[in-house]
């Protein structure tokens, strides 16, 4: 990721900042002024700018998904948490119980 490289040594506030900036290039990519994505998304104005700006560091998780959507990018969100895989114990499990053929009474 660029700006991410070393996610690990960078605090919370050094992400938010970097998410803020990546999230101008977005914006702007998409030909939007911080008041157009104001009034798309339903957030203020100033909180848009202090987010690009690396201001907002409490910067709610509902106006975060809102931006994302309004830059088309709400797929990215699959990333964040992905599902665990299943154990191989489970795994297991699950195919033990798995039936072996199917057998229909007359």
């Amino acid at each position: 990721m660029n700006g991410m490289n070393n996610i690990y040594g960078m605090s919370n506030a050094e992400i938010i900042m970097t998410l803020g900036k990546r999230f101008k290039d977005y914006r702007i990519a998409m030909r939007l002024t911080q008041k157009e994505m104001s009034e798309k998304c339903g957030i203020s104005l100033p909180t848009i700018r202090k987010f690009e700006n690396g201001q907002a560091m409490n910067i709610t998780m509902n106006n975060f998904i809102a931006m994302l959507r309004e830059v088309n990018e709400i797929d990215s969100l699959k990333n964040i948490l992905p599902e665990i895989p299943i154990s191989p114990y489970d795994l297991e499990k699950i195919e033990k119980n798995k039936p072996k053929r199917v057998r229909h009474g007359k």
